[in-house]
C-alpha cells in the first residue's frame, strides 16, 4: 500500500475510534440525564460510527485496482452502503422526533445537567482534534473519502453545542421545553441528512450527469485547442471518488492519424490537469460529421 493509502487508513481508524468512544459516553449520559437532545446526539454519533466504518471500507476498496470483473473499479459499493445507511438514519430521526413530541405533552426536566454538559464538552474537544487531523491528511493525500468524513464531523461540533445550550436553558435557567425542542430539531437535522445522502447515493448508482456548470467547464477546457472545431456527445458520471469522461471532438478531415493522435493527447492532458484522476475517453470525428443511431437519426449531443 502507498504511503498516502496508509495515511488515509490511519485517519479512518482514528475516526472510528473517536466515534466508538463518544457513543459510549453519550449513551451513558442520555440514560443518566434523561435528556432528549443528548439522546439525539447519541443517535447522531451512532450514524457517525457507521459513516466512519463505511469510510474505512471505502478507503481500503479504493486502494484496489479495477479487475477483470469490475473494469470501472469498485466505487459504487460506497453508494450502495450509503443508501442502506439512510434507512437507519431515517429510523433514528423518527424515534427521536416521537420521543421529543411525547416530552412536549408530558414535560420532564432532564437531571444532572452538569453530566450532560461535561460529556458534550469532551465530545467537542475530541471532535476538534479529529477534524484537525483529518484536515492534515486531506492536505497530504487529497482523499475525497476522508474529506467528506471531515465535513460530517464538522457539523457535529454544532450538534454538541446545541446539546449544551439545551441543557443550560432547560435545567439551569428553567426554560422548560428547550430540551424537547432541541431534540426535535436534531431529529429534523438527521432526517434531512438521510434525504441528502439518499439522493447523492441514488444519483451515483443511476450514473447521473455532472452539474451543468461542471459540464460547461469541461467543454471549455476540451475545446481550448486551436485545431479542435467543437465538442459533442459529452457523457460524464462519477463512481465513488472516480470520475469518468467521454466526448467526441471535431478535427479537420484532411488531418493524418498521427496529427489527430497528437491533438487528442494534448486535449486529454488539458482535461486531466483540470479534472485530476478522471478516466477520459475521446472519440474523433471529421468536421461537420454527425453520428447517427440505428434508425439513421442524428444522435443527441
Amino acid at each position: 500500500m502507498t504511503p498516502a493509502g496508509k495515511l488515509n487508513r490511519r485517519a479512518a481508524f482514528a475516526s472510528v475510534s473517536v466515534a466508538v468512544a463518544l457513543l459510549g459516553l453519550k449513551v451513558w449520559a442520555a440514560w443518566a440525564t434523561g435528556s432528549v437532545s443528548m439522546l439525539g446526539s447519541a443517535a447522531d454519533t451512532t450514524l457517525d460510527l457507521m459513516a466512519s466504518l463505511v469510510t474505512l471500507f471505502a478507503v481500503g476498496l479504493a486502494a484496489q485496482p479495477a479487475d477483470a470483473e469490475h473494469r470501472f473499479g469498485h466505487g459504487k459499493a460506497e453508494a450502495i452502503a450509503a443508501l442502506m445507511q439512510t434507512l437507519l438514519i431515517m429510523g433514528s430521526a423518527v424515534g427521536i422526533g416521537w420521543r421529543a413530541i411525547q416530552q412536549f405533552g408530558n414535560p420532564e426536566v432532564p437531571t444532572r445537567a452538569d453530566l450532560g454538559i461535561g460529556v458534550s464538552v469532551v465530545a467537542l474537544v475530541l471532535t476538534l482534534a479529529l477534524v484537525a487531523y483529518q484536515r492534515h491528511v486531506v492536505r497530504v493525500t487529497g482523499s475525497i473519502a476522508i474529506g467528506t468524513d471531515q465535513l460530517h464531523y464538522q457539523s457535529d461540533l454544532l450538534l454538541n453545542l446545541s446539546v449544551i445550550v439545551a441543557l443550560i436553558l432547560d435545567v439551569v435557567l428553567g426554560v422548560h421545553g428547550a430540551d424537547a425542542a432541541f431534540g426535535l430539531g436534531i431529529a429534523v437535522y438527521l432526517a434531512w441528512g438521510a434525504y441528502s445522502a439518499a439522493r447523492h447515493a441514488i444519483d451515483m448508482l443511476m450514473d447521473r450527469e455532472w452539474p451543468p456548470e461542471r459540464r460547461e467547464q469541461l467543454v471549455r477546457v476540451a475545446g481550448n485547442h486551436p485545431q479542435v472545431y467543437g465538442v459533442h456527445d459529452l457523457r460524464t458520471r462519477s463512481s465513488g471518488s472516480n470520475d469518468f469522461i467521454q466526448f467526441h471532438i471535431w478535427l479537420p478531415a484532411e488531418m493524418t492519424v498521427l496529427e489527430a493522435h497528437d491533438v487528442v493527447d494534448a486535449v486529454e492532458a488539458n482535461v486531466a490537469a483540470e479534472f485530476p484522476g478522471a478516466e477520459i475517453l475521446i472519440h474523433i470525428d471529421p468536421v461537420g460529421h454527425v453520428d447517427k443511431d440505428i434508425a439513421g437519426e442524428p444522435k443527441a449531443a
